[in-house]
Order: structure tokens, then sequence, then C-alpha cells
């Protein structure tokens, strides 16, 4: 017997990053740059800046995931590393595709904490576990999510994570 998923489909990914941007919009909060955190962050990120109309839009690559349930010890900042300067007294929306842990969001949002105006974060999964209860989110969910863009083993090499 398998666990059961959480399965989203690129179709319900179009609407769930629209839906994400409309919780933001709604809520009043203008970001001025979105933060992405590679490499799970990115399609929602890019979804999400289409929908907002905001076109400043920086990556952060974090890693912290090295297989299917597998972890480093605590997240690690990969280069390159957003220069302080570029954030510097802007209001900031972080991004990712879930929640796990949360550490991924906690790590960046404190990089980012003694540069910026504001963070707020935004993801489509939250898990129950997570030790950031995010502003923005999508569903929540205490099951393995397979996301569209990592449910199939890479082309090249062997999978580091899905």
């Amino acid at each position: 017997m398998t666990e059961p998923r959480e399965v989203l489909t690129w179709e319900a990914f179009g609407a769930a990053a629209r839906a994400l941007a409309q919780q933001v919009v709604e809520s009043g909060y203008r970001p001025d740059l979105l933060l992405s955190i590679t490499r799970g962050g990115l399609l929602p990120a890019g979804a999400m800046s289409y929908a907002m109309g905001i076109k400043n839009l920086h990556i952060i690559n974090v890693e912290f995931y090295t297989g299917v349930d597998k972890r480093l010890p605590m997240p690690v900042l990969l280069p390159p590393v957003p220069v302080a300067v570029d954030l510097s007294g802007q209001k900031i929306l972080i991004i990712d595709d879930v929640a796990d842990t949360g550490e991924t969001l906690r790590m960046v949002r404190d990089f980012c904490a003694e540069h910026v105006a504001e963070t707020r974060t935004a993801v489509l999964y939250e898990k129950p576990k997570s030790v950031v209860h995010c502003d923005y989110v999508w569903k929540r969910t205490s099951e393995w999510i397979s996301f569209p863009w990592s449910s199939e083993p890479p082309l090249l090499g062997e999978a580091t994570d899905n």
C-alpha cells in the first residue's frame, strides 16, 4: 500500500498560483519585489509575477532536501547570494512551493530581515509541522506532495529530490 499523496497537476498549478497571487492582492500588500526560493519556488514565483504584474523578481538558491524525505541538518545558502543593496528598504514577498519543515523559509526570511522594510511569505502548500506560518497559503496538507515539475525522474543523472 502506498502513502496517500497530494497530486498537483499542471492545470491545478496554474489555478493555484493565480489564487495565491489573488490572496496577496486582496490583502492590500504591495511587494516591491518577489523573491523565489529555488528550485521549488521558481515556477510559483514566475506565475505569480505575471498574475500580479510585478516584474521585479529575484532568486535565492537554498539547498536543504537531498532526496525523498532526506535533508541536510540545516538549510544552506548557495551562490549567488542576493546582494543586500538589491533588497535594501524593499517590501519582499518570499515564494516557495511548500513549507514542509519551514526551515528554509525561516532562514531566507531571517537573511532578508536586516535589509528590508518588510517580508511576507507565500507558498502553494503548508504542512502542519512548519515552523513558519506563511502569510499566504493556497492549501494545507500533511500528505507528501507530487509536483508536476518534479514527479518524473530527471533525464540526466539520478534524482536528487522529488
